[in-house]
């Protein structure tokens, strides 16, 4: 049988069969690299309980990692929805590296500037967004208590996954748009069988019969350890009219003579913010 992944915990999972089933797996073997949003193949071991025997091909898979290890994300997603908001203050290098993430992985992206009813608040948080506005980076501005729906037109059509550092509203907006979210998480947490799961890795919601809304948990750091310097490059968008153009190839983009991204910033075509932060994801000093 075929179904997809809607929750994982650890190594349990639950997956959503074609007639709506919702059926608790666990995979086979000790090394698990399967992911909420995952298309696999099952089989029924009891009534209520399967085994994944094989991961379907991904068109994406969202993840972070550092030196040590790797923690997945979403799968199989079309759309990266950054939560920020006025207050409290979010992290610039948190959101440039989720959107690095994403560019790698050919997902769009879009930022949610939340609790824009703090009006006092609003104009600093734009001022910081404006640097990503400006390379084309959809911000949608809005508060979860009062206008969640304002969100809803940006995730038809697609499956969108939600990250976002604690105390952002994630999942005030989250209950705002699924309002049977908390049955339905108390219902998977039911299936895994203990109170102790009720707070899932990822779990996926259906806002319609067209779109599918993965909720994660807050998170405080973005690692990218999977990326080499070259797809880092690349993920930043404003940089790629200019790569392979320095005089030495294998340029950090320091203090080399003739570096073309270091004559951008100079003459203002690159934010000098956006290239101070490729440098500390590097690991390079300017």
């Amino acid at each position: 049988m075929e179904g997809r992944v809607i929750a994982a915990h650890g190594r349990q999972y639950v997956v959503e069969l074609a007639d709506g089933t919702r059926l608790p797996c666990f995979p086979r073997g000790k090394k698990s690299d399967i992911a909420c949003g995952d298309r696999v193949d099952i089989q029924r071991t009891s009534d209520d309980q399967g085994v994944i025997e094989a991961i379907q091909p991904r068109t994406s898979l969202l993840y972070r990692s550092n030196e040590v290890k790797q923690k997945l994300i979403a799968a199989n997603v079309d759309q990266l929805v950054i939560v920020v908001a006025t207050e409290p203050a979010f992290s610039d290098e948190l959101v440039t590296r989720a959107l690095l993430a994403a560019e790698s992985e050919e997902i769009e992206a879009l930022i949610v500037l939340n609790k824009c009813d703090l009006s006092d608040k609003l104009a600093a948080a734009r001022e910081r967004l404006a640097v990503f506005a400006r390379l084309g980076y959809r911000v949608v501005e809005l508060s979860a208590l009062e206008h969640a729906d304002d969100l809803r037109p940006e995730l038809y059509g697609v499956t969108s996954v939600l990250v976002g550092q604690s105390g952002m509203g994630k999942s005030t907006l989250v209950n705002a748009l699924v309002p049977e979210a908390n049955a339905a998480t108390r219902e998977i947490s039911q299936a895994l069988d203990s109170g102790k799961h009720t707070t899932t890795h990822a779990t996926l919601y259906h806002l319609d019969g067209e779109s599918q809304l993965i909720d994660s948990p807050g998170l405080q750091e973005f690692g990218l350890g999977h990326l080499d310097r070259q797809e880092i490059e690349h993920a930043f968008r404003e940089f790629r009219p200019y790569l392979g153009q320095c005089r030495f190839r294998d340029c950090k983009h320091n203090r080399e003579p003739d570096c073309v991204l270091s004559a951008a910033v100079a003459a203002g075509e690159i934010d000098d913010k956006r290239f101070a932060a490729y440098h500390r994801i590097m690991g390079t000093q300017r």
